[in-house]
């Protein structure tokens, strides 16, 4: 991955936080809402896309997180547009504390595994989780959908390597308006709020 944004954790402590608003005049029909927090000690890697419209129109954001340490993050977002009113808008608040920190993979592999996937073609969203390597897992991950809104509300503790998911599209066009992706080593504590809707495409994979 190309990290955009230049988010490597360092040997320092670094404490950071930002909040980014935007507004354009038209776009394609999208509608994500996403609240976000992590706290991780091990190895970290994930990115987050965010956009209005595709291609050189409306408004993008990229955020990730890459390397060994110590993370603490909470994630906030918005994105809408496309309904008619010439309106599109994006919020985003990142705050975090980043500490570096060595880390090891166990020498001995856990065989236990769980995982999930889920997608609503009617809305045009897909989210998927799995575990592997667990010495321990505490998850709570509830789903709900309809033909008109997704709604993935996901609370899991986990000792071994986490992977997480979500990919939100909406129009005839297909817009992409939302991708999210992460690998987790370590212990990982997280929750994640997505909700979405008013959108439909027929192809879905699995993050």
């Amino acid at each position: 991955m190309r990290w955009l944004l230049g988010l490597l954790l360092v040997s320092a402590l670094c404490i950071a936080g930002t909040t980014f608003f935007a507004f354009t005049a038209h776009g394609t029909p999208v509608n994500l809402t996403e609240h976000s927090w992590i706290y991780s000690s091990g190895f970290i890697t994930d990115q987050r896309i965010y956009q209005t419209e595709s291609g050189y129109h409306g408004q993008k954001a990229v955020t990730g997180t890459r390397g060994s340490g110590v993370v603490s993050r909470t994630i906030d977002a918005q994105v809408f547009g496309g309904y008619g009113d010439g309106t599109d808008d994006m919020y985003l608040n990142e705050w975090g504390v980043y500490q570096s920190r060595s880390y090891a993979q166990p020498l001995t592999q856990s065989d236990l595994k769980n995982a999930l996937c889920v997608k609503n073609y009617e809305v045009g969203s897909v989210y998927s989780e799995s575990y592997s390597d667990l010495k321990d897992l505490i998850k709570d991950t509830t789903i709900r959908q309809d033909d008109n809104v997704s709604v993935y509300d996901v609370h899991s503790e986990v000792q071994g390597t986490a992977k997480v998911g979500a990919i939100v599209r909406g129009g005839p066009g297909g817009i992409t308006a939302y991708s999210m992706s992460g690998t987790y080593m370590g212990y990982t504590n997280m929750r994640n709020n997505i909700e979405t809707g008013n959108a439909s495409i027929l192809t879905l994979p699995c993050p």
